[in-house]
């Protein structure tokens, strides 16, 4: 996966492989790093692709209306200005969403606007501001109040005075209230965030306007030097990097970025703690354990439920498959980190670390190894612990959920068997073999879909059925 500059709207591009079915060979394009919806950025280029003249004068004219209507030296000269203003002049236009200046009010004459803007609700702008949605392209999912204050109170406890937050406005929020509050406190924070409307709310030594998927800074190097100076003050010590990106994002182009900011952070590190990690926690779904692991060997998964705000489904104190199922996953000892014991969590002495109430610790596996806050079961056949709804199928000669399919390979090429590479690197990809194994697997999931549907306008009505679906869609999307 490379990079390439051409969707100024997110910064440079990433570089896709696209796999003709029925054909061996492969052709690369870019498309938008940010967005996986064409209506959101239509950016699409092949690898080898010559564009003509007014193709590119097209797409410059396009990426300029998508530029944010004001630079980052605009916005913190406006901002500095607000702040000045008298309480009953402070004014917020909900639907441009953005700070009214008094030369501004005409223009927002007939919007609708937020009048007497206190300074607390200045410092808490996730609240001002309306949550970018589009699960596609930049959902913004706030910490619920709960997971906000737990990780504020254990980077305390940790010891850590600076906060790199990638993607956490929500966090960044709080530890600035704190130092705010409590003159005692020396944690700073620097967030790091595509919603360029924080710009309007925060200086440039407190918000980077930054895509995370391709380590792109939209103000160019002034940006980059703020960050870099934020990672490398005090040595390099005392700092921890704290991200929660979009679940519906790839975890190997986060994986490249998140390593570049590590790599910022060395450049203070001298010879003799090279070796030395840059903390971090890292917040996503528990599903994405095995690919987050095959990037950072070194990190571990909390049974720490965290739970947003403004998310139907991802909420704390839910049981079964109906609670969050988001976890910190980090490369701190799980050891030193204390979990909430009045929230149901307890200390295993025997893996030394804090696990869920329902994580019971297996003999056999010598490990606490649920992973989604249920209590598992041991197979003996599988020689490991499995979701509790699984039953060992004896065809597949392992687990898996009851009424599954045991037709192809689960792991690895479902059109060869082997397990060393996927569908679109098989070397029989072209052959009739390939087209039929394509065919298959759609029929199966029309037959398994076809099959819910009937059992589910049996015993619900039809409208029930449709939201009950949306709703474990919703849930279940990232894991298809």
């Amino acid at each position: 996966m490379g990079l390439s500059v051409g969707a100024k709207c997110c910064g440079p591009t990433l570089l896709f492989v696209k796999v003709n079915r029925g054909k061996e060979e492969t052709r690369r394009f870019y498309a938008c790093s940010a967005c996986r919806d064409r209506k959101d950025c239509n950016f699409f280029q092949w690898e080898d692709e010559k564009l003509s003249q007014a193709t590119l004068a097209a797409r410059e004219a396009r990426n300029r209306r998508r530029q944010p209507p004001l630079t980052r030296m605009q916005c913190v000269e406006r901002y500095l200005k607000f702040i000045d203003l008298p309480l009953s002049q402070r004014k917020f236009c909900q639907r441009c969403q953005q700070l009214l200046l008094p030369d501004d009010w005409g223009e927002h004459r007939e919007h609708q606007v937020v009048g007497d803007v206190s300074v607390g609700q200045l410092k808490r702008p996730s609240q001002l501001l309306y949550p970018l949605e589009n699960k596609k392209t930049n959902a913004q999912y706030l910490f619920a109040d709960r997971s906000c204050q737990f990780l504020v109170d254990i980077l305390s406890t940790l010891g850590f005075g600076r906060v790199l937050c990638v993607g956490t406005p929500r966090l960044h929020e709080l530890i600035r209230l704190k130092a705010s509050g409590n003159k005692k406190s020396a944690m700073k924070s620097l967030l790091l965030d595509i919603d360029f409307r924080y710009s309007q709310f925060y200086t440039e030594d407190s918000f980077c306007h930054y895509n995370m998927f391709n380590h792109h800074f939209f103000d160019g190097k002034a940006a980059l030097e703020e960050c870099r100076t934020f990672l490398q003050e005090d040595k390099g010590k005392g700092v921890i990097m704290v991200t929660d990106p979009p679940f519906g994002g790839l975890v190997e182009p986060l994986a490249v970025t998140f390593k570049k900011l590590i790599a910022l952070w060395k450049e203070s590190q001298s010879q003799a703690a090279c070796h030395e990690e840059l903390p971090i926690f890292w917040i996503f779904p528990y599903f994405f354990e095995s690919r987050i692991r095959q990037f950072f060997p070194s990190f571990c998964m909390l049974d720490y439920q965290v739970d947003y705000e403004n998310h139907a489904l991802y909420k704390h104190g839910k049981t079964g498959r109906k609670q969050s199922p988001v976890r910190i996953f980090t490369n701190i000892p799980p050891s030193k980190i204390i979990l909430p014991t009045e929230e149901g969590y307890r200390f295993c002495s025997l893996c030394q670390r804090y696990v869920s109430l329902e994580n019971q610790h297996c003999e056999h596996c010598d490990s606490c190894t649920s992973k989604d806050g249920r209590k598992w079961n041991h197979c003996f056949l599988c020689k490991k612990c499995v979701k509790p709804s699984w039953i060992h199928c004896h065809v597949c000669n392992h687990c898996a959920v009851p009424g599954h399919s045991c037709d192809g390979p689960k792991d690895g090429c479902f059109i060869c068997g082997e397990l060393d590479h996927k569908r679109a690197t098989c070397p029989n990809i072209s052959s009739k073999r390939a087209n039929k194994a394509v065919r298959k697997q759609k029929q199966r999931k029309n037959n398994q879909m076809k099959l819910e549907t009937t059992k589910g306008q049996a015993m619900n009505p039809p409208s029930v059925t449709r939201k009950k679906k949306r709703r474990e869609r919703a849930h279940q999307y990232l894991c298809s």
